[in-house]
């Protein structure tokens, strides 16, 4: 909150008051410093807690998918009461690849355990920790990591779905168009794919010289090549999802506020003509008036349309 301009006057003010006045003032003072620190608590996040599970399911916390790597470079795995085959989620979560956890509360999506669905949890190196391409390099060693023990978990390799959003919908957007690109996959696990079956993508940045109001120096997308994106356009098309869309992508399902400040919605706009472009199979949905974040899910349609998506390409068909 903003100092009053006339606090540094405000001592010069009071000195001739007689001392009940001036106790009744200073009483006032701590009154009013109360309630603003009270309103400033109020409107300061809680620290995330842990995500509560669904009766009979159980998680398996803080797995490293990298042999001795970075604290980030972790995950939780979630598991249905029962199944095998399990079809997988892998969310990964938003926070312009600086802030953000795995066990963001309102934001894993543990009600598709009910479903039959695994669901993994995944963090990743944040730009401060280490600059792009280290965010997709993790969330690849992730992938290989998952499909590498997909026996012992009880997973199907071959029914793997991306989901996130904002840096989130951006890594997963990468995940889906990269999964012939070698030059990201590094580390452990290199028999194994890092391809996904299919992407959820919410609002993520998908062309990052074309995000309107971005490109100098400072922003989220700029941080995250390590300089401008202008000053950078091979940094920044090496971190564009639309830079590798070719028709081996699997299914997308990309939603976007049409009211978004954050990341422009021409980004969603400008991946999904790439995508028809190329013949992949995706769809589009525009939310009308909402901005950046979840609050996207306050139009049912928008969890109707994700249920039906990963129901069409991730479970079995029916008998």
């Amino acid at each position: 909150m903003k100092q009053n301009e006339n606090d540094e006057t405000q001592p010069a003010m009071t000195a001739g008051l007689k001392p009940n006045r001036k106790s009744r003032l200073r009483s006032l003072s701590l009154i009013l410093a109360a309630s603003l620190a009270s309103m400033a608590s109020a409107q300061t996040p809680p620290q995330n807690p842990m995500p509560r599970l669904p009766e009979g399911a159980t998680v398996e916390r803080d797995i490293p998918y990298v042999t001795n790597g970075h604290a980030k470079q972790k995950l939780d795995l979630y598991l249905p009461k029962e199944g095998r085959n399990l079809p997988l989620i892998i969310w990964i979560h938003g926070g312009a690849w600086t802030v953000g956890s795995k066990t963001q509360e309102v934001q894993v999506p543990l009600g598709y355990l009910r479903d039959g669905y695994a669901v993994a949890s995944v963090e990743y190196r944040f730009s401060q920790d280490a600059l792009f391409p280290a965010q997709i390099e993790d969330c690849k060693a992730a992938v290989r990591w998952l499909r590498a023990n997909a026996g012992k978990y009880s997973l199907d390799p071959d029914r793997f779905a991306a989901w996130g959003p904002s840096a989130g919908g951006h890594l997963v957007a990468m995940l889906g168009t990269t999964g012939n690109v070698k030059e990201f996959d590094v580390g452990e696990n290199l028999v194994v794919s890092s391809r996904v079956q299919a992407v959820v993508d919410y609002f993520g940045p998908a062309d990052l010289l074309r995000m309107m109001g971005h490109t100098g120096p400072g922003s989220p997308e700029s941080n995250l090549i390590g300089g401008a994106l202008k000053d950078n356009p091979g940094k920044a098309n090496q971190a564009s999802p639309v830079t590798y869309i070719t028709k081996d992508a699997p299914p997308f399902l990309i939603v976007h506020g049409d009211a978004d400040k954050a990341v422009p919605f021409n980004q969603s706009e400008l991946l999904t003509a790439a995508l028809q472009k190329a013949g992949v199979p995706v769809t589009f949905y525009a939310v009308k008036g909402a901005g950046h974040g979840l609050g996207i899910l306050r139009d049912p349609h928008v969890s109707e349309l994700t249920r039906e998506f990963l129901t069409k390409y991730m479970k079995p068909a029916g008998p």
